[in-house]
């Protein structure tokens, strides 16, 4: 499955979360933490409940919520047995007994979903290894804005402040065989600087990226999605790989180009990613 685009919607707000699904966002995101105050929070879970439990809310997009108190949240939005949840997303995590915790809440009410774990403090970055390799992680999302407040550090453009963790996330992530979702970009009207932070993600190795409103869908989804070209070096490299196999070379020549190992393993993930974004 692909997480190109991860989006955000309000939890209190059940006429933009069915709007949603309209954005062609990978992931879906009922948020009851950030998005809705204190004093909403109730409302919101019963929002969420009831739009979980429509049988005509079925979209393609993978469904998750984002919690805020883990054991009120999911007693309620899980109360029925027909809900439509595919994930669920856990903010500000320090430690992977944060997620096995979850796991087990989840476990207790008959559900076993996948964890995106949100890196977001000090702590969390530290402790990015073993949090990525919980049973139950499946992602970790990289959040800027709350990691820079946590440590105290001022955000720039260039996020300079926040690459050494953002990088880690990504080591941490790779290691452990679980998707990476970089981070947030605050000015939804801003679509160039969107594609210009989009593309950096991607050559760290970022998997996808989080999204907050859905015009900023698209231009997530493109960046994400290789190229024909590409494509195409990818298909040659892997046909060259399999005829090099059988000649018993280990290097070998595609359209001028030396291919080894490293640039075969690069091939590969295009295909994937191409795959999972429908391409192929």
């Amino acid at each position: 499955m692909s997480r190109r685009s991860v989006l955000f919607s309000p939890g209190d707000r059940p006429e933009l979360m069915r709007k949603a699904p309209n954005s062609d966002a990978d992931t879906i995101v009922f948020d009851l933490e950030d998005a809705v105050s204190p004093a909403r929070k109730d409302e919101a879970r019963e929002e969420i409940r009831t739009l979980l439990s429509d049988p005509e809310f079925d979209p393609e997009a993978e469904v998750c919520v984002r919690l805020a108190d883990p054991a009120s949240d999911l007693g309620v939005i899980l109360e029925d047995d027909d809900v439509r949840l595919d994930a669920v997303m856990l903010p500000k995590v320090s430690a992977a007994s944060d997620v096995e915790r979850t796991a087990e809440l989840l476990a207790e009410r008959g559900h076993e979903l996948p964890v995106l774990a949100l890196i977001e403090n000090a702590a969390g970055v530290l402790a990015a290894e073993d949090i990525a390799a919980a049973d139950a992680t499946d992602a970790l999302a990289f959040g800027a804005e709350d990691l820079a407040a946590d440590i105290g550090a001022t955000r720039t453009e260039e996020a300079t402040e926040v690459l050494f963790a953002r990088q880690h996330v990504i080591l941490a992530a790779s290691a452990a065989g679980v998707d990476a979702l970089d981070m947030v970009f605050t000015d939804f009207s801003d679509s160039e600087g969107l594609a210009e932070e989009t593309a950096f993600g991607l050559t760290l190795g970022y998997d996808g990226k989080l999204v907050i409103h859905p015009a900023q869908v698209p231009v997530v989804n493109d960046a994400f999605t290789p190229s024909d070209e590409r494509i195409e070096w990818a298909r040659k490299v892997v046909a060259a790989k399999e005829e090099a196999d059988d000649e018993g070379r280990g290097v070998f020549e595609v359209d001028g180009e030396m291919i080894d190992g490293p640039l075969v393993t690069q091939a590969e993930r295009v295909l994937a990613r191409a795959e999972a974004a429908g391409r192929i």
